[in-house]
């Protein structure tokens, strides 16, 4: 028995130290395993846990204490529990975040009576499930979220049902005493423009991003749900396999719907209204993964005359009065809708081309056209009535989007003989001509025979669908060109109509031209022109000369282009409907642990000098019970059992605190080395044996008063369930007057204040906050957690590369007492040396003790660290880059919790599109800052990586978004100095900010 893992090793040790100091009732314990499990069958404390696990149920009450309610009840829930939230208005101010569990359910007594307030919240998003299996959500309404209001994450078997999302808007804020009367919201008359009435809601552009939000997930299900208000989309499903959005509604918010890079998604029976955009279905560039394959079918899109109120990105330039949009997404079948009143189109079909020009679509990886498109039987009325005028200041900077809708009226003048006849009849300069009910921008690609098929980072194959289509993904390298082959035969002619387009037995009204094919951007030039000069200086003749050649640009209403039947004598086939298979449990996590059973492990007699082991198997209420330390009260003093302290080169930013970090190894047991493998492995730190501790504790240290205040100590514990799989534990534990350590789940916040000479740089730092934040364990997990690693909160700090010098403490305050009496040697070398890390090369330590022939990160802050010259570029970039992975790459990497972004930060990427230039963001709301690229080369004023990093007190706009307060200063001067000095037109992918 005792040779199986560390959950048989706790029980054998514990009997062992039971029996040596003259211990009873070890006999009668039964087993205890790291991950709660009972091997044998028997709980210590007597009582036998429910072998099928039914659940427990947590219940909120609205009040004082609901915040702290739902934070003590989120951290436990375990397989079948439930969070259940009473009726009532709930004032919350941190966000209700679930990780790692399954099979949960939260919870209210319906969506107008159920309504959480996240007004005043310090997190972005209201309620986030990440890397979940198994959630439903239900029977409530999610107020005034910073940023999203519902997001799921990594979630296999995901269900949103009769939830709302809403923002109070530019309207009086909804509160306790008006909600009831506030959360219906009708669609009357939306406003065309900024400042036009709004009788039934006010958009804001300060509202949050998404609605509901499931993302990078798989079997999501989405019905009788709504969303208001949304700076971006209100009901939205990304980069996702399997989902079905149905019986919902989306009103006021910039896309009322989106399905976006997800294989295999249904829109069935919604209704979108007063949106900008009714429904979008398309892919977006440079993120996880490319779409294929939805259907949307019964659904309503209805007056969605809203102006746009995004702050930047793709939705920015969403013309308002669509109902539905297509853009570089492959198979997509649209019947029995009904899409009526739209100012611009009911249906609008376009392509990146039409946005970045004809082969200029920076990701190569992303097909720009959608095709396989299949428009048939449905209703449409009353489109392109008046388009929106265009944005003259944006275009003459370049954002030639907003002169769509101008391009499109202008294209789709009515027929006349004398262009002076039209002069006299403008009510508005920029509103020429009509929309249409179907506008396409047509363009489609030619075969580009020269283009190889693309490969992977191997110089494999990229894997292919039946069609011979490449499915791409992040992991993949950007192709030179963009592969198409598979759309043309043998003679070079398109396949068709598999890569074109089927319109048919539509029913159109008379009011709207039922087709436009405006043909791409021919005549733009014009518009350009038109758009550049000073127009109180037109005469009329200079007028009628630009409108008369604009009369003769092509295009054309020949709807029967799209006549598939007549054209090829057949149709594009029916598309699947969506199933989602039933839920299965992975088994993977356990039941909780009773209380009785922790209590017999953390409190068992130890040896002086012996860590606690038996006990690393549960959360233990105080943190000497594990006895990790020589001074129980100083978690700076020498570790037991042989642990070893350890610096990094560059470490993560902590509102400038002073960190102690020790890794307690098993006797006998070894950690593996492993690094990136050159790319192959960036989140890779060194494999720990089950039972490995890692402790880290955070101080504020004021060199001044001599004083080192004690905050928290965060602890990672490698435990293995009663399935034999292996996970890190994360503890918060915080620091209370007395000199004691307790266990603190939910977090905490502290006033906190430093001054003292930092031992890399040499410079002088001193502050104070009033709000330094300690995560709660869910927290933990969101910075940790990433696929490719064990689950839980596996360790990110302790890479090779980052462990790569001499010992030094972070602090000078210990002088040589404990932790500050190490030996000051290569940390690599001494662990090889005392047998504690397997698997290293030969190690060549220099003077300055540096290992020269494996990789490392510089200190950030010390200029020429890395070995570049001091201050140059590559040594600006060179230490630019190592703060960013270690203060960023955890979330912003492939398999991490911010990998739906693009954005990846990893110590072996190249620096183009996937690092941030010229990148547009994901989603919008007030995280871009009303900016339209993550890093525009030459302007740190301009890119939204700037933003992010040195905001305060902005939950939408912090990054990090946890365990800070203050912002970086100096690191956001170097990130500063980055692009305004070094990141120019020579890095790729910088034309495409233009």
């Amino acid at each position: 028995m005792c040779e199986r893992g560390i959950g048989w090793l706790s029980l054998c040790l514990l009997l062992g130290v039971l029996a040596g100091c003259g211990g009873s009732g070890g006999s009668d314990s039964g087993g205890g395993n790291p991950g709660g499990g009972n091997p044998d069958g028997e709980n210590p404390g007597g009582e036998v846990p429910d072998p099928e696990g039914q659940g427990r149920v947590f219940t909120v009450a609205p009040g004082e204490d609901a915040t702290q309610s739902m934070v003590d009840a989120m951290i436990q829930l375990k397989p079948k529990d439930v969070l259940q939230f009473e009726c009532g208005f709930f004032e919350l101010d941190q966000g209700l975040l679930i990780q790692a569990t399954e099979d949960v359910t939260i919870q209210g007594c319906g969506k107008d009576k159920t309504v959480l307030s996240f007004r005043d919240s310090v997190n972005v998003t209201g309620l986030e499930a990440l890397n979940v299996r198994g959630i439903t959500v239900k029977d409530l309404t999610i107020l005034d979220s910073p940023g999203d209001a519902f997001k799921l994450k990594g979630v296999k078997w995901g269900t949103l049902s009769k939830v709302r999302a809403i923002w109070s808007g530019g309207g009086e804020p909804i509160t306790a005493a008006n909600y009831s009367g506030r959360l219906q919201v009708a669609c009357t008359a939306p406003p065309l423009n900024e400042g036009d009435p709004a009788p039934d809601y006010v958009p804001s552009s300060s509202s949050g991003r998404y609605g509901i939000y499931p993302v990078e997930s798989e079997y999501i299900l989405v019905e009788d749900s709504e969303s208001i208000g949304a700076s971006d989309a209100g009901i939205y499903v990304g980069q996702t396999d399997t989902t079905i959005i149905r019986n919902s509604r989306a009103a006021y918010n910039v896309m009322g719907f989106e399905i976006e890079n997800v294989r295999g998604g249904e829109y069935d029976n919604n209704v979108a209204e007063c949106n900008t955009g009714g429904f979008l279905i398309y892919d977006l560039e440079n993120i996880t993964r490319y779409g294929d394959t939805s259907v949307m079918v019964n659904n309503v899109a209805r007056n969605n005359n809203t102006y746009n109120f995004a702050h930047s990105g793709l939705v920015s330039m969403v013309p308002r009065g669509v109902g539905f949009i297509t853009l570089g997404y492959d198979n997509i079948e649209v019947y029995d809708n009904l899409f009526e009143d739209h100012s611009t189109a009911a249906i609008l079909y376009i392509s990146y081309e039409l946005i970045d020009g004809p082969g200029q679509t920076a990701d190569k990886k992303l097909d720009p056209y959608t095709e396989g498109l299949h428009i048939h039987d449905n209703v449409i009325r009353n489109s392109g009535y008046s388009l929106p005028p265009p944005d003259l200041e944006a275009a003459a900077n370049g954002d030639i989007q907003t002169l769509l809708p101008m391009m499109i009226g202008l294209k789709n003048l009515p027929t006349i003989n004398d262009p002076s006849e039209l002069l006299g009849s403008l009510d508005n300069l920029f509103n020429l001509g009509r929309g249409a009910h179907i506008i396409w921008d047509g363009l489609l690609d030619e075969l580009d025979a020269d283009c190889p098929y693309p490969v992977d980072a191997n110089g494999d194959p990229v894997p292919a669908d039946a069609n011979g289509k490449p499915i791409h993904t992040n992991q993949h390298p950007n192709p030179s060109c963009h592969y198409n082959a598979y759309k043309f035969d043998g003679q070079g002619q398109r396949k068709l109509p598999q890569w074109g387009s089927c319109i048919h037995d539509n029913q159109f009204d008379e009011d709207s031209v039922p087709y436009l094919n405006f043909h791409g951007t021919d005549g733009l030039e014009v518009v350009m022109a038109l758009a550049e000069q000073d127009l109180s200086l037109l005469d009329p003749a200079e007028l009628l000369e630009v409108i008369q050649g604009l009369l003769n640009l092509p295009s054309d209403r020949k709807l029967a282009d799209h006549d598939c039947q007549a054209r090829f004598g057949k149709l594009l086939a029916p598309l699947p409907r969506v199933t989602i298979p039933p839920f299965e449990p992975s088994g993977e996590h356990d039941p909780a642990v009773s209380e009785e059973y922790v209590k017999f492990l953390c409190e068992a007699e130890t040896a002086e000098s012996a860590i606690n082991r038996p006990a690393l198997a549960v959360d233990c209420p105080r943190l000497d019970q594990y006895n990790l330390f020589a001074d129980p009260a100083d978690p700076r003093s020498l570790p037991h059992e042989g642990g070893v302290p350890f610096v990094l080169n560059t470490k993560l930013f902590s509102d400038y605190a002073t960190k102690y970090r020790v890794a307690f190894i098993p006797p006998g047991e070894q950690a593996v080395y492993q690094d990136g493998q050159g790319g192959a492995n960036p989140n890779g730190a060194i494999e720990f044996p089950l039972g490995t501790v890692l402790a880290k504790t955070f101080a504020f240290t004021d060199e001044e008063q001599g004083t080192e205040q004690l905050v928290e100590t965060r602890l990672l514990i490698k435990r293995e369930n009663s399935s034999g799989n292996a996970y890190w534990a994360g503890l918060p534990y915080i620091w209370d007057e007395d000199g004691v350590a307790r266990l603190a789940m939910g977090g905490g916040a502290r006033a906190v204040s430093w001054h003292y000479r930092d031992v890399d740089s040499g410079a002088v730092i001193s502050g104070d906050t009033e709000r330094y934040n300690i995560p709660n364990a869910n927290q933990c997990i969101t910075c940790h957690g990433n696929d490719d690693q064990a689950t839980g909160s596996p360790p990110i700090g302790p890479k090779p590369r980052n462990l790569n010098l001499a010992y030094r403490p972070e602090s000078t305050f210990m002088g040589e007492q404990g932790q500050g009496g190490f030996p000051r040697v290569n940390q690599l070398q001494y662990w090889v040396e005392q047998g504690l890390l397997a698997g290293a090369p030969q190690l060549q330590i220099d003077s300055r003790g540096v290992a020269t022939n494996v990789p490392r990160l510089p200190h950030w802050n010390v200029a020429g660290d890395g070995g570049e010259a001091a201050h140059s570029p590559a040594d600006i970039e060179q230490r630019l880059r190592a703060y960013m992975e270690v203060n960023c790459q955890h979330c912003h990497n492939d398999k991490g919790a911010a990998s739906n972004t693009g954005y990846y930060l990893d110590h072996f990427r190249d620096v183009d599109a996937g690092y941030g230039i010229c990148k547009k963001p994901t989603a919008t709301g007030g995280g871009s800052c009303g900016r339209q690229h993550v890093v525009v080369p030459g302007n740190s004023e301009a890119s939204i990586v700037t933003c992010r990093m040195e905001a305060e007190h902005d939950p939408q706009r912090m990054m990090p978004p946890i365990a800070r307060s203050v912002a970086d200063d100096e690191a956001v001067a170097l990130l500063r100095q980055w692009i305004d000095t070094v990141v120019d037109d020579s890095y790729t992918n910088a034309g495409a900010c233009q």
